[in-house]
């Protein structure tokens, strides 16, 4: 693929993703995350309390605690570290595919005060979309124009290892496809002997089956 349309698909690539969810005491939620290989992944969390006279979720108090882990595709612990009710974790994958991020409340806390309800929003960002632009710009003195250039610079950049997973899967789902074809033309072959054999075994079965009866 040409500079040009690696720019036109970095000028079109996603933001940081955010969402929202509850989870009870000690709960734990997990999510997936795809991520190419020497990646940062940068993950902000702020959770809210339940308030059962107002019936509104709150900002949590700052001695709730929140656990979180990140796991690799190999299942290896990548990061595992407590925080306080709002933080932001950050970690750098170094094998391609499925990382487990997971969160989870250790306080019991929760339970007098939120009713054992507890909002959690939590927003992830991948790549390029972990830097800090503005900082960046102030502390090298950027221009508006160099500024572009470097946030085009490390989309494209991204974007190429994206396509670097991309063919890692591809190598990866060709070595299982040939694998299991493999295993299918040995049992094939391996029935087509089993039946021979008892092809072989049931003529000769009724042979003496007749001589003994004299019937041949």
């Amino acid at each position: 693929m040409g500079l040009p349309a690696l720019l036109l698909l970095a000028l079109c690539a996603a933001s940081a993703r955010g969402l929202y969810f509850h989870i009870g005491e000690t709960e734990k939620r997990c999510f997936i995350e795809e991520i190419p290989d020497e990646t940062m992944v940068i993950g902000n969390y702020r959770t809210q309390m339940w308030d059962k006279q107002k019936e509104v979720f709150l900002p949590s108090t700052p001695g709730l605690g929140m656990h979180v882990e990140v796991k690799d595709p190999e299942g290896k612990v990548v990061l595992s570290r407590q925080y306080g009710s709002e933080g932001r974790f950050t970690f750098t994958s170094h094998t391609p595919g499925d990382h487990q991020i997971c969160l989870h409340s250790n306080s019991t806390r929760m339970a007098l005060f939120a009713g054992g309800r507890l909002r959690v929003h939590l927003d992830i960002q991948v790549g390029e979309h972990t830097n800090n632009y503005p900082e960046i710009a102030a502390k090298d003195k950027l221009t508006e124009l160099q500024l572009r250039a470097r946030q085009l610079l490390d989309q494209v950049e991204q974007i190429q290892k994206e396509q670097d997973y991309q063919r890692y899967r591809e190598e990866r789902f060709r070595l299982i496809s040939e694998s299991t074809n493999q295993r299918v033309l040995w049992w094939s072959i391996a029935q087509t002997v089993i039946l021979i054999l008892t092809g072989i075994w049931q003529m000769r079965h009724l042979k003496s089956f007749f001589e003994a009866k004299k019937l041949v």
